[in-house]
């Protein structure tokens, strides 16, 4: 669960410059939504590789 909690945080800490981009026009702000739009995708795809290879190595154990 603690890599749900790091996409959580992740999300969370760009609230703000996600309001500061859409609701102010803040062009800075945007460019830190996409580096965090940026991270998230790297996280996501670690979290993806690394609950793939816990379901290959389960199946490998039972047989």
């Amino acid at each position: 669960m603690a890599r749900f909690d790091e996409i959580k945080n992740l999300v969370m800490s760009l609230e703000s410059d996600f309001e500061k981009f859409y609701e102010k026009g803040n062009q800075a702000a945007g460019t830190r939504v996409r580096k965090g739009m940026q991270d998230l995708k790297t996280l996501a795809q670690n979290i993806r590789s690394e609950v793939q290879n816990q379901k290959n190595s389960a199946s490998q154990e039972k047989a």
